[in-house]
Parts: C-alpha cells; structure tokens; sequence
C-alpha cells in the first residue's frame, strides 16, 4: 500500500506531551514539553499537511477541582464544565504560542487558532446511570458521604487510596463549532480544538446549550472531529510506540498494518484495556470505519507514523494488512 504524502491529518496529543510522569506540573515544564511536541508537529505542516490538533487535559482539570476545593471558602469554586474550558484555554495557549514560533522559524505564515470547543452529548446516554470517571481531589471516607449528601455527587472508594467523584463518560454526539473549524481548516489555518474531549453541553428542545458535569473521552472526541472534517488520517498519539496484542507478556507482539476486521477482532478478544489502549484503539476503528485510516504512535514518531515508517497503522479491509 501507498500512502497520501500529504493531505488533512487529526493530531490527537497525549497526555505525555503536556506532563511527564514524576513531573510536579508547574508551568515551566508543561511548556517545555508542549514545545517539544509542536516541534514535531511544525515539521508535519511544513511537509505539507493540514493540521487539526486536539489534546488531553485530565491533569489539568484535576489541578483546578483541587484548587476548588483548597480554595471554597475564600473563592467560589467553578463548575466542571467551567474548569474544561478554563483547560481548553490554559493548553490551548500553550499549544498554539510553542507551533507558532515553530512554524516562524521555518519560514511558514500559517495561521494557528485555537477554539473553544463544546461538545454535545445526549443527556439520555445510559453513561449518565453509571457515572464511573473519576475526578478531583481524593477525600476521606467521611468527607465523601457528606460530600453525597450535601451536594449529590457521586464518589466511590479507589483502589485504596481515598474516596473520589466520579462522573459519567458519555459519547460524543456533536461538535457544536463544527461548520467553524470546517472552514478555518479549508483555509489552511491550524486549528486546535476539542480538548480533553470538549467542554460536555446539552441541547434543550427549543437548542439551547447547558453544560454537564461529565467527562468526555479525549479519543472518540477526536474521531468525530477527523470525521467532521473530513481528515485523510487519524494520529493518536501516546508514550509507546505500537498497540500490541498480548501486552506486557511474553507472547506480546507489535501491530504494523492492521485491517478494520483483525483489529475489531483483537479488541473483541480482550487484547485492548479499558484504562489504557482500548478508548484508542474504539476511536480509531470507529475513524476507519468511515473509510480513513488511523494510526497509533509514539510522540516522538510523530513524522515517521506519517510515513507509514512507525506506529501501529488500522487501514480499511480492503487495503489489506500485514503485522
């Protein structure tokens, strides 16, 4: 198979590439590492792509519900939503001042904005029966059931570490800027948009928007994002440099170039956790189902995935596949 040297590609960053384990979080390395990574993606758009990029937030968010916490009595703490798009303008920022300058040094005058993104979900979606993504501060057991009481959050006990809320995960339904981010791309400007899987909104009857509180998965966020605008890949980036079946075994193997079919078998087998490879691995399946192709890579691969040179590469059943 060839691959398009050129064309619309969706830049899904990794949490890695804003914060690094065992790194206290504070400005200074956030955007050092988010320079780190928009030099890769400079070299993309001077290959010649056209660049949509979206990225995580959890730290980020997690940080400001601490702060909200710490802080109750002297400031009125923030809804959730309202911290997605404090996130969103916080990264967003970084993201979009590192590319610039980046792309100044090439030689290149293309525009970089970033969007304030909500996403819609459907506030019937049974995720909002079964709240189960934990955020926020950890709090005593106590705490919690007053925590219950007194405001209605949902909290659960985790992994022995405390008792933390938790809320629902629902799926993607709309990108509300859509037609936006559309034309913005069509006119070659970079955009970033949808972070942390979009601030989560819902539209009453008559359509008007109210936010959530809910967590969107950042992955299938971005695959209806690529899928809106109309991307010729998918890129999910992340801290290892393929999808592997049996993973962290000694059977485990590396995936190259893997058909829609095989790769919903392997998922079906159980090869792809929940918590870590399978949000990714359902984004990209759900991307090639629309006849693109999506690749999974390192962050530091970012122009070999490109290549077809590194990565894990899911193509339509009719390309064919080889691992």
């Amino acid at each position: 198979m060839t691959y398009p040297a050129t064309g619309t590609v969706v830049v899904a960053l990794g949490g890695n590439a804003i914060l690094q384990p065992g790194q206290v979080g504070t400005f200074e390395e956030q955007l050092f590492n988010v320079d780190g990574a928009m030099r890769r993606i400079a070299e993309l758009v001077e290959q010649g792509w056209s660049v949509v990029l979206t990225h995580g937030n959890g730290p980020q968010v997690g940080n400001l519900l601490i702060q909200n916490a710490l802080a109750a009595r002297t400031v009125a703490p923030m809804p959730m939503d309202v911290c997605g798009a404090e996130s969103q303008g916080q990264i967003g920022y970084m993201l979009e001042q590192t590319l610039l300058n980046h792309l100044r040094r090439r030689g290149l005058g293309n525009a970089v904005v970033t969007v304030l993104t909500q996403v819609a979900v459907d506030p019937a979606d049974k995720a909002f029966e079964n709240p189960s993504k934990p955020v926020g501060p950890f709090y005593s057991e106590a705490e919690a059931r007053k925590m219950m009481l007194e405001q209605g959050h949902a909290m659960k006990e985790d992994a022995g570490r405390g008792w933390r809320r938790v809320v629902p995960s629902p799926e993607p339904v709309e990108i509300v800027p859509r037609q936006a981010v559309v034309d913005m791309v069509r006119n070659g400007i970079c955009v970033i948009c949808s972070g942390g899987g979009g601030v989560p909104v819902v539209r009453a009857r008559d359509g008007a928007l109210s936010g959530i509180d809910a967590v969107i998965d950042k992955d299938l966020a971005a695959a209806l994002l690529a899928k809106d605008v109309a991307a010729d890949a998918l890129l999910i980036l992340t801290d290892v440099p393929k999808a592997y079946v049996h993973y962290n075994t000694p059977e485990q193997q590396a995936l190259d170039t893997v058909t829609l079919s095989d790769m919903e078998a392997y998922a079906t087998a159980g090869h792809f956790k929940a918590g870590s490879m399978g949000p990714k691995v359902k984004a990209c399946m759900r991307f090639v189902a629309e006849g693109g192709t999506a690749i999974i890579a390192r962050l530091t691969d970012v122009v070999p995935a490109m290549a077809g040179e590194a990565g894990t590469r899911i193509v339509p059943d009719a390309d064919g596949a080889a691992i």
